[in-house]
This record gives structure tokens, C-alpha cells and sequence, in this order.
């Protein structure tokens, strides 16, 4: 029988007509290269079906390649890669077919999405320091000045160290800063000075990383006050004028709204999110909320919209204008200068210009009478800031964006979709049935793709998110933001007070919601950290459900299927071991359980979020653990056996006559410092030498099985350990 033997109309409005092709069984007994071709003709027609949609893959593609080079560990393993992507693109050029093409096109982007992670590597490439200095005394210029008024502390970028050329350091100091410190200025001061540091758990956030695509090659602290040495050379008139005007708005929308109200206005406005207080933070991101807070494509569109719908209703109200005057072209320039002001105001950050280029693209195809938001669009701005930047793949930022926006799109683009814009000659009642039904359709789709997003960063979601946001993106969209809009222009005469109130008002209403919805019986579900492999797996078929037209696309649940289960049933480590040894953490049924009481709440808040369980105390507290101020031995059942684990916590050394029988009874010994040679374990040796090779590590028992920062970093430039050797008489085969 024919599986396609009509016309059918492309999504561009022309005609595609398809040659009847016979897909009945195969004969018995054919031969394998018959049956080669009969699935060559498939998916051929598959193709041509879906030809228009082809182009949306460019994007994926292209980010397949870079997310091979951050996780590939050596260049001969980046190189092998390219080629593989070359060879493909060789074999469809010199093939015919649209599969052929189809491949070719897909390798030549696998390729180049390498190549372009590579070359920006090597592009931002700048000096790091290999040690910590503790007390350096340190003279440099003022590059940025970050206050962060919730936290008590102000951040300042340093470039120009004397004595350290080319160096770039992040800095923190107490409280406000003097007078007299701005960007161009030159300081003195001592401070403490380490490398950016990478993760104390495999697989979690990787600053070092971060720090190295944004030029970063030390951190620290002041351990002095910060002396002006040089005040800031004069700054290009409009340009001081401008940063002068987003430093008061800032200052005059946390002070004149006030309160934690206050420094959410000035995160609104001007992307300063340092005065929003750190549990208005932790509320926001359980009650799935968070991305409200980050200036993004919700708040750009409102900008934008409003300004384009209030321009052609004030242009319309004239005859002669209406008549006369383009109207439309008119208001898609004001708006597109709107978007772009709140843009620059809001402090350019990576997410708002994504939205605001996203946005242009729209007025253009207004403009033009053309359709304009598309799928197609999405994928331009994603290939295009890939390009540009690859390592923004990595980051939750640019994955939540991309997924929920593509899922919104596709959901209106399907036939579902479809039918909440049908029928605008009915009644206002029926259509406003349709538009809160396309609301609460937008908000699950949403949620459906950010949810599996949000648990592999952050091993947790908010499960109230659609509602929070049913109530939430209404009251941000139609009040916050046009009161925000209303208090900037009225302040500048004086006049802004009474919107500063309602305004105040508007914003505690919404903290409310967020508070509600996270403090409501199992809001936040967690989960172990998920294997990398599961959430590339359940994202891969996303993608594919999302892009594709046709019935194929529902096998998109198969892959998706997999990964859920994979990344639910991902299981937390036994024992997870920081950098240095100094931290370590024992999870036993439900409980993670510290060696040292003093890990700070970085460490402590990574490993509960990567055993998906709260921190439940010190090592001693677990019922096989034995502690002294000195060392800690604990019996850990896992595969069947119970294994002895023995770690040292203290700076004084233990007399061998002790410790070496201690050592040899021990399956896994840790230490912070250099542990001698006759401190031999049965099966593994953490100390200061071994963990320079290793970096931080995750330790499965039952295999057993070890995951290492080192062995994830590889050879990227960002790497500080090398990859752990065999043997070498600290990691031995893991005892019967």
C-alpha cells in the first residue's frame, strides 16, 4: 500500500507533490541491499515531508559539536571528533539523496561547533596564578565596581596588578564602597589571592570554567582598607552621564520603594540584583519564579509591546497620520528604541540582549507583514549566540530561555495551537475562555520543558511553578512592569511617589505568591545529581518532539521515557571528597553527614543539592563512626561488604605506631596533608598528592565507581589537576 501518495501543502503555502513509493513488507528472502534502499526511500519521504522543518536542526547541530569539546577530555579526542564530522560531510556531498545532504550538512555543523568551542577557548585565554598568595600587597586599576548591598559586600574587578601583568581579579570587600572608587581609578590595598576554583563535586558549578571564559584568573578578598591611589580618569561624557543615571535609578528605586521591595524594583529596571535579600532569592527560585527576576524575553516583550500598541493607538487617533504615514513601520521603530534603551539599562547581560535581538527580529518581520514569531526565529538566535559564544551552552541561562521559549512556540505552532487563534469573529466570552486556556496550555508547557532542566542544575524544582506563575506573570506583566515604567519617567520630576507605593505594594503581592507557593506541603522536590548522560538522552528527544511536524514525531517519548527514568533513579554517591580533603561527606540513608563542622554553606549547600538531601550533621553522629579531634573512622555497608573508611580532620600528626595499623585495616583512607608511605589502605589513598591529581571526587561503593573533577576537566585549559593515573600504589583493585 502507498504510505504517501497526495499533495500536501507545506507550512510556506506552496505544493509539494510526493511520488507514490510501495512500503509493504519486503519480500522474503530479499537481499540487504534491497532492504538498504527500501529504507533509504523512507526516509527520504520522511525528509521531503518534513524539508521545511530541516533548518531548525542547524542550532542542534551545531551545539552537538560544542557540547562534545567541553566533554571529550584530550585534543586527540576533539580532533577524532572533527574529523568524524568532516567525513560525514564528505560522504553527503559526494552522495545524492536529501539524506545524504541532510547528513552532510550535520557533520559540517558538528564540525564547526567544535572548531568554535576551541578557538574561544583559546581567544579569552589569559593569565591565572597557580598558588594562593595569603597577604599581597597589590596595586591595580578599577575595572567594574559591583555592589551587592543583601549580601553587606561590594565586588570589584581589577586589572593593571603591578607586578602580576595581564592578570584579571574578582575581589570582594565589606560593605559599601569609598569614595572615589569607579572604574578607571587605581587602588592599593592587601588582599588574599587564590585560583578561580573549580567544583567541589563532580559535576557541579564550575566557577573556574566560568571564570576562565570571562577572563577571570583570580579571586580573593581584602584584608585592608581599599586606598585610592589614582582617582578615575574622566570617562567619555555620555557614557559617565549614562552609567551615572543607571548607579542613581538603582539607588532611587531601592531607597524610595524600599525594603526587599526595593531592591526587586532595581532588579527589574536596571538588572541589579544585588539588594534582593538572599531569602526573597531562595523563595523565588522553589516556587519556580526565579526567572522573573533575571531581565529577560517576558520583560522585554512587555516593554516592547506596550510601546508598540500605545504608539499605533496614539498615531491612530489622527486621520491624516492613519492615512498618510505608515503607521505600523513607526510604531516597530519606537518600540525597537524602547527595547533597546531598557536593554542598555538594564545593564546589557547576556540574557536581555538575547531577548532583545530576538525581539528586533520581530519588529522586522512586523514591519515587513510577515509572520514573525516562529520557530525559525528561535533557532537563528540560538545558532547565532552559539556561534558567537559557546560556552553560554552550558550554562541553566541559556538552556531555560531556549527551552521554554521553543516549547511555547511549538505548542502554538501545532495543531492544539492553532486552535486558541481560531474563531476571532466569536464572542468576547468564548474568546477569553480560549486565552485562559492558551495561558494555562503556555505556563504547563513551560513548565514541562524547564522542569528536567531545573533538576539536573539544581536537583530541584518548585511543583507549584504553573500555578505561581498563572498568578505571578499576569500581575508582573499588566502592574509591575507599566508601574516600573511610570516611576522611571516620574521620577525624574519628582513626581514618582505615589507610584513608588502602589508600587511597593504590587511587588510584596508578588514576594507573596513566590513565599506561598514554596512554603506550601512538598513544593520543592529534590533528587541525587543526574547522570549527564540521562538528561542529554530525555533533552534530545525534547528537541525532536518539538522540531519535527509529523506523527514521527511522537517517537521523541521514547528517548524522553529513558532519560526521566534514568534521571530519577539516579543514585547519590556513598562518599564525596572536596579538592583538598579538608571536607568530606558520608550519605547513608537519607543523611549526609560532614567530617568538619566549620564546611561553609557553599560546600554544604552543593553536596546537599547533589545527594539530594539536607546536610544531618558531623561524621560522629552516624552509628558505625568513631571520632577524636584528630581522626574519624566510619563502616559504610555498600555491595554487599562493608567497607572501613578512616580520615584525618586536625593538623597534628599521629604516631605511626597507631596510624599505620589504622591505615592498613582502612579500605579508603583521606587526608589534607601528605600522608607517608607506609600509610598503605586496601583499596584507595585520598591524600594532598593524590587529590592533586584528581581534584574533587564522588564515590559510588556498590562497583565500586569514582567520578573525578580531573578526569571531567581533561586537558581544557581551565583544568587545574591531571587526570589520575593507574596505580601508581594509591588507588589499588578494589578489595573482595
Amino acid at each position: 500500500m502507498n504510505i504517501l501518495s497526495e499533495t500536501e501543502e507545506s507550512r510556506g503555502g506552496s505544493n509539494i507533490t510526493l511520488p507514490a513509493v510501495q512500503t509493504g513488507p519486503v519480500e522474503a528472502g530479499a537481499s540487504p541491499r534491497a532492504r538498504l534502499f527500501r529504507l533509504h526511500e523512507a526516509i527520504e519521504i520522511w525528509l521531503a515531508e518534513e524539508r521545511h522543518q530541516l533548518v531548525l536542526f542547524a542550532p542542534v547541530a551545531l551545539g552537538l559539536g560544542i557540547a562534545a569539546w567541553f566533554m571529550l577530555p584530550t585534543a586527540r579526542d576533539w580532533q577524532a571528533a572533527m574529523l568524524i564530522g568532516g567525513a560525514l560531510a564528505v560522504f553527503g556531498l559526494l552522495a545524492n539523496g536529501l539524506p545524504r545532504i541532510t547528513i552532510a550538512v550535520f557533520g559540517l555543523l558538528f564540525a564547526l561547533g567544535i572548531g568554535t568551542a576551541w578557538l574561544r577557548a583559546e581567544q579569552v585565554r589569559a593569565p591565572v596564578i597557580e598558588r594562593t598568595w595569603r597577604a599581597l600587597m597589590i596595586e591595580a586599576t578599577v575595572e567594574a565596581v559591583e555592589p551587592r548591598p543583601a549580601e553587606g559586600r561590594t565586588r570589584l574587578r581589577l586589572i593593571g596588578m603591578s607586578g602580576l601583568p595581564g592578570l584579571t581579579a574578582r575581589i570582594g570587600i565589606r560593605g559599601d564602597a569609598p569614595a572615589g572608587i569607579a572604574p578607571g581609578a587605581r587602588v592599593a590595598l592587601r588582599a588574599s589571592l587564590s585560583p578561580p576554583p573549580g567544583p567541589n563535586i563532580p559535576g557541579g558549578y564550575h566557577f573556574a570554567r566560568r571564570a576562565w571564559f570571562d577572563g577571570i584568573g583570580a579571586v580573593g578578598y581584602a584584608l585592608s582598607d581599599v586606598a585610592v591611589v589614582a582617582p578615575a580618569p574622566p570617562r567619555p561624557g555620555l557614557v559617565r552621564r549614562f552609567e551615572a543615571f543607571r548607579s542613581a535609578l538603582t539607588k532611587r528605586l531601592q531607597d524610595s520603594v524600599g525594603g526587599r521591595e526595593g531592591g526587586l524594583a532595581a532588579a527589574l529596571v536596571t538588572g541589579d540584583r544585588g539588594g534582593i535579600p538572599e531569602d526573597v532569592t531562595e523563595a523565588m527560585r522553589d516556587s519556580g519564579l526565579a526567572h522573573l527576576i533575571s531581565i529577560s524575553g517576558l520583560h522585554i516583550a512587555v516593554v516592547v509591546g506596550g510601546v508598540l500598541w500605545a504608539t499605533r493607538r496614539l498615531l491612530a487617533q489622527s486621520e491624516r497620520l492613519a492615512l498618510n504615514m505608515n503607521i505600523k513601520l513607526i510604531a516597530a521603530l519606537a518600540a525597537a528604541v524602547a527595547g533597546i534603551g531598557y536593554t542598555l539599562i538594564a545593564g546589557a547581560e547576556v540574557p536581555t540582549v538575547r531577548s532583545c535581538i530576538a525581539v528586533l527580529i520581530v519588529l522586522v518581520g512586523l514591519a515587513l507583514g510577515r509572520e514573525a514569531i516562529s520557530l525559525r526565529l528561535v533557532a537563528a538566535g540560538a545558532f547565532f549566540i552559539l556561534l558567537v559564544r559557546p560556552d553560554f551552552l552550558l550554562g541553566p541561562s541559556f538552556q531555560l530561555s531556549f527551552a521554554a521559549v521553543t516549547a511555547i512556540v511549538a505548542l502554538y505552532e501545532s495543531p492544539l495551537g492553532r486552535r486558541f487563534n481560531a474563531g476571532k469573529e466569536a464572542g468576547r466570552a468564548l474568546r477569553l475562555w480560549r486565552g485562559v486556556l492558551a495561558l494555562l496550555a503556555t505556563g504547563i508547557a513551560a513548565e514541562i520543558a524547564l522542569a528536567p532542566i531545573a533538576f539536573f542544575h539544581f536537583n530541584q524544582m518548585g511543583l507549584y511553578g504553573v500555578a505561581a506563575n498563572l498568578a505571578a506573570i499576569p500581575l508582573t506583566s499588566f502592574v509591575i512592569l507599566p508601574l516600573l515604567g511610570l516611576s522611571v519617567f516620574l521620577g525624574a520630576v519628582g513626581l514618582a511617589a505615589p507610584i513608588d507605593w502602589l508600587l511597593g505594594h504590587a511587588l510584596d503581592l508578588l514576594i507573596r505568591v513566590a513565599e506561598i507557593a514554596a512554603a506550601m506541603p512538598g513544593a520543592v522536590s529534590r533528587l541525587p545529581a543526574a547522570p549527564d548522560w540521562a538528561f542529554a538522552v530525555l533533552i534530545l528527544g525534547g528537541v525532536w518532539f518539538c522540531l519535527w511536524q509529523t506523527r514521527r514525531r511522537w517517537l521523541a517519548l521514547v528517548p524522553v521515557a529513558i532519560g526521566a527514568v534514568g534521571m530519577a533513579a539516579a543514585q547519590p554517591p556513598d562518599l564525596i571528597v572536596d579538592g583538598d580533603g579538608k571536607h568530606l561527606a558520608v550519605v547513608r540513608d537519607g543523611k549526609v553527614a560532614l567530617l568538619r563542622s566549620r564546611a561553609g554553606d557553599y560546600v554544604r549547600s552543593m553536596w546537599a543539592d547533589a545527594a539530594g538531601e539536607a546536610i544531618s550533621g558531623n561524621l560522629e553522629t552516624l552509628p558505625d563512626a568513631r571520632c577524636t579531634p584528630d581522626a574519624c573512622t566510619a563502616r559504610i555497608m555498600a555491595g554487599g561488604r562493608a567497607w572501613t573508611l578512616l580520615a584525618t580532620r586536625s593538623g597534628l600528626l599521629i604516631d605511626r605506631a597507631a596510624f599505620e595499623p589504622a591505615c592498613a585495616a582502612a579500605d579508603i583512607v583521606v587526608s589534607d596533608r601528605l600522608l607517608p608511605y607506609w600509610c598503605a589502605p586496601r583499596w584507595l589513598k585520598l591524600d594532598r598528592a593524590a587529590l592533586g591529581e584528581t581534584g574533587a571526587l564522588s564515590i559510588w561503593l556498590d562497583g565500586p565507581r569514582i567520578r573525578s573533577v580531573a578526569r571531567e576537566d581533561g586537558v581544557h585549559p581551565w583544568a587545574r589537576h591531571k587526570p589520575a593515573r593507574e596505580g601508581g600504589g594509591r588507588l589499588q583493585r578494589a578489595p573482595e
